[in-house]
C-alpha cells in the first residue's frame, strides 16, 4: 500500500472513529437537533451577522437548501432573522437565547471531547504540528481548485 493510501486511510478511520466515540454523547446531549442545524447555529454564533450565501458557501449547499435550514431553525426558535437599516435587501442571521444554550451545550461537549484527546496532542511537537498544518492547507487548496475546475462551486439560485 502507496503511503498516499496509507495517509488517506488514516485520516477516513481517525474521521470514522471520531464520529462514532462522539456519537452517542451527541445525540443524547442535542436529542431533536441534526448535526447541520447545530453545525448552522455554531457558524453563526462565531461569524456575526451570517446570511445565506455565507452559511451555503461554508456548509457546500445550495442557498436553496441552507434557507429551508435557516427556515427550519427560526420554526424552532433558535435562530431570528433580521435587516441592517443601510441594507433592507439583504437578511441576516442571529442566535436566539434558545439558540444560544444548544450553542453552548455543542461547545463544552467539543470542549469535553479535546480534554480527553489531550493526552496525544501534548506531544505533539511545534514542527509536528506545522507539517501538519501544512500538509492539510495544500490538500484543502487542492480540492478547491478542483471543485472550481469541475464547475462545482456554488451558484446563486
Amino acid at each position: 500500500m502507496s503511503k498516499e493510501d496509507q495517509v488517506m486511510m488514516g485520516f477516513r478511520d481517525l474521521y470514522h472513529k471520531l464520529v462514532w466515540l462522539n456519537k452517542d454523547k451527541m445525540e443524547y446531549s442535542l436529542k431533536g437537533y441534526t448535526s447541520s442545524e447545530v453545525h448552522c447555529i455554531e457558524y453563526i454564533e462565531k461569524n456575526p451577522d451570517s446570511n445565506v450565501t455565507q452559511l451555503a458557501e461554508s456548509f457546500y449547499m445550495t442557498r436553496g437548501a441552507l434557507s429551508k435550514l435557516t427556515k427550519k431553525l427560526i420554526e424552532k426558535g433558535l435562530i431570528e432573522s433580521y435587516q441592517k437599516t443601510d441594507n433592507k435587501k439583504e437578511i441576516y442571521f442571529k442566535l436566539t437565547e434558545q439558540g444560544k444554550a444548544i450553542n453552548k451545550i455543542h461547545d463544552d461537549l467539543h470542549k469535553e471531547f479535546q480534554e480527553r484527546d489531550k493526552a496525544v496532542f501534548e506531544h505533539v511537537t511545534e514542527k509536528q504540528f506545522d507539517s501538519i498544518l501544512n500538509f492539510v492547507e495544500k490538500y484543502s487548496s487542492h480540492l478547491d481548485a478542483e471543485i472550481k475546475k469541475q464547475g462545482l462551486e456554488l451558484k446563486s439560485e
